[in-house]
C-alpha cells in the first residue's frame, strides 16, 4: 500500500494513531465536570473528595513527564505510546467497575499514569518524522487536539452518559483506547529507516541513545536557566488555561452572572474551541515566520489582558466573558511554542526529555493553581449554602482570577527575559 510505503504519508498514519489516544487522554482528564453528579451518587463523596479525585490525574500526569522523556528518547514512541494506551485504558476499566472511592481514586491515578506518556511520545515521533521547519506546526496541531478532546468532554459526553449511563460510557472509551493502542503498535516506528522506508529530506535520522546519555541530557536541562524560564512560562500559562477552562470558569459564571450550569458550560466550550484553533494556527504562523519568541510574547500578552478583564471588572458583560474565554483557550497555541523553542536548543536525541521537562511544568501548574484559587475563594464565602454547595462572593472570584492574571503576566516576563538572553548570547 502506498500509504505504508511512502514515508511522507506513513508519518501521518503514525501521528494519527497517537492522536487517537491523545484525544482519549483529554476526554478523561476533563470528564469530571460532566461526571460529577454521577460520581457523588455512586461513591457518596464530598466536594473536596471529588476535587481530590479530579486532581489525582494531574499530579500523576506531571510526575511522569520527565521519566516519559527519558523513555521516549531511549525506546521510541511506539513502545511508550502503546504502553500508555494500554495503561490508561486499564485504568478506565477499573474506574468504570469501581464500587468505592479508593478504587476510583487509584483507577483515575492509573488513567493519569498512562495518559502522561502520550503527548511527549507524539512530540518525540514528530521530531523524528518531520522537518525542523514543520515542528512548531506539528506541536501546535498536536496540542490543538486537546481542544477537540475538551469539546468531546462536554455536551457529547453528557449525551453519551444520558443514553448509556456513565459506567458503560467509560468502558466504551476503554475499548477504544485498547484499539488505539494496537494502532500505535502497528503504525508507529522510531524513524522512517526503522519502518524500512527511505529517509525524508532534511529530517535527521534518529540515533540510538544510551541511558547514560539521556541522564546526562537531563542533568544539563536541570542546570539550564533557559529551561527554567520556559518551564515557568508553561507552569503559569498552561496551568491557568486548564484551571479556568477545566474548573473555575463555570462556577464563576454561575455565581457572578447567575447562569445555570449548562448555559455556563457553553462559555467553556467557546474556550475549548479556542484551544482547538490556537494550537495549529499559531504553530503554522510560527513556522511560516520562522520565529518563535515574538508570537509567544505577543500572544501571552493578549492572554494576560483577556484574563485581567475579570478581576478588573468583576462582572463584565457576557459577550466580553465569551471573548475572554476564547482568547484564554487560544493561549494554548502561544504557550505551546515553548516546546519547539526548548527542542531547538538541544540536539535531536535529547528532544524527548527536553520537551517533557517543560511540559511537566504545565501540568504541575494545573495541579497547583486550582487549590490556590480555591483557598482565595474560601476567604470570601458569603455564608450561604445553595443546593448543598458553598456560595462565594464576586469579590472572591476577582481575587482568585487576579492570581491567575499575575501568573500569566509572570509568563510574559519570563518569555521576554528568555528572548533577551538569546539575543545576548547570539
Amino acid at each position: 500500500m502506498e500509504l505504508l510505503s511512502d514515508p511522507k504519508r506513513r508519518r501521518w498514519l503514525g501521528w494519527g494513531s497517537l492522536i487517537g489516544v491523545f484525544l482519549l487522554v483529554n476526554v478523561h482528564r476533563l470528564s469530571t465536570a460532566v461526571l460529577s453528579e454521577e460520581l457523588i451518587a455512586a461513591f457518596g463523596v464530598t466536594a473536596s473528595q471529588l476535587g481530590t479525585l479530579h486532581a489525582s490525574f494531574f499530579v500523576i500526569y506531571a510526575l511522569v513527564q520527565i521519566p516519559t522523556g527519558i523513555l521516549a528518547d531511549r525506546y521510541g514512541a511506539r513502545f511508550v505510546g502503546t504502553a500508555g494506551a494500554i495503561t490508561l485504558s486499564a485504568g478506565a476499566v477499573g474506574f468504570a467497575l469501581s464500587t468505592g472511592y479508593l478504587a476510583a481514586f487509584l483507577s483515575r491515578a492509573l488513567i493519569g499514569l498512562g495518559s502522561g506518556v502520550i503527548f511527549i511520545s507524539t512530540i518525540r515521533f514528530c521530531a523524528n518524522w518531520f522537518r525542523a521547519g514543520e515542528f512548531a506546526t506539528m506541536t501546535g496541531l498536536t496540542a490543538g487536539m486537546a481542544g477537540l478532546g475538551a469539546i468531546i468532554a462536554t455536551t457529547p459526553l453528557a449525551m453519551l452518559i444520558g443514553a448509556l449511563g456513565w459506567r458503560p460510557t467509560i468502558l466504551a472509551f476503554a475499548a477504544v483506547g485498547f484499539l488505539a493502542g494496537g494502532g500505535v503498535w502497528v503504525l508507529v516506528r522510531r524513524s522512517p529507516a526503522e519502518a524500512g522506508l527511505e529517509p525524508i529530506e532534511n529530517v535527521p535520522e534518529a540515533s540510538s541513545v544510551t541511558l547514560a546519555e539521556t541522564l546526562g541530557n537531563l542533568r544539563r536541562l536541570l542546570a539550564d536557566p533557559d529551561q527554567w524560564l520556559l518551564s515557568i512560562v508553561f507552569f503559569s500559562a498552561m496551568g491557568t488555561i486548564l484551571t479556568v477552562i477545566g474548573l473555575w470558569g463555570v462556577p464563576y459564571l454561575v455565581v457572578v452572572h447567575d447562569l445555570d450550569v449548562t448555559t455556563a458550560s457553553y462559555f467553556t466550550l467557546i474556550g475549548a474551541v479556542g484551544m482547538l484553533l490556537g494550537g495549529p494556527v499559531v504553530g503554522w504562523i510560527s513556522d511560516r515566520l520562522g520565529r518563535r519568541l515574538l508570537p509567544m510574547i505577543v500572544g501571552l500578552g493578549l492572554f494576560t489582558v483577556a484574563l485581567a478583564v475579570i478581576p478588573v471588572s468583576g462582572s463584565p458583560p457576557l459577550p466580553v466573558v465569551a471573548l475572554a474565554y476564547f482568547v484564554i483557550g487560544l493561549g494554548l497555541g502561544f504557550t505551546a511554542l515553548a516546546l519547539p523553542v526548548i527542542k531547538e536548543l538541544y540536539p535531536a536525541e535529547a528532544s524527548g526529555v527536553a520537551t517533557a521537562t517543560v511540559n511537566g511544568a504545565g501540568f504541575l501548574g494545573a495541579a497547583v493553581l486550582p487549590p490556590v484559587m480555591g483557598i482565595a475563594l474560601d476567604q470570601y464565602r458569603t455564608g450561604e449554602i445553595v443546593a448543598g454547595a458553598v456560595v462565594y462572593s464576586e469579590f472572591g472570584y476577582r481575587i482568585a482570577f487576579a492570581i491567575t492574571t499575575v501568573a500569566v503576566a509572570l509568563s510574559v516576563c519570563c518569555a521576554i527575559w528568555f528572548s533577551l538572553r538569546q539575543r545576548d548570547s547570539a
